[in-house]
């Protein structure tokens, strides 16, 4: 049984077919590293808004406590209790 040997037309149209597979790989590579990419970033953004989600729903919770409401009135407002002074050190 005789083989016959490949042409030179032949081994070139594999040569670029190999090439072209290759191509397409490395770019799909790309776009796996970037999707991951942003997954990690995606995820991180979720577990910060968890975060918020948590912290809000913890203040909701809380809204009625008067020791909380008497922090918030100290922090968000300046408002003191009578008897109480206010130092502010500045720079």
């Amino acid at each position: 049984m005789k083989l016959k040997k490949a042409s030179l037309l032949t081994k070139l149209v594999v040569l670029a077919l190999l090439i072209g597979a290759a191509t397409g790989l490395l770019n799909l590579r790309q776009q796996i590293l970037t999707a991951e990419a942003d997954l990690a970033e995606a995820q991180s953004r979720v577990a910060e808004q968890k975060q918020v989600n948590a912290e809000l729903a913890d203040a909701v919770e809380n809204s009625g406590d008067p020791e909380r409401q008497a922090d918030l009135a100290r922090s968000k407002l300046g408002l003191v209790e009578p008897g109480e002074y206010i130092f502010r050190f500045t720079d």
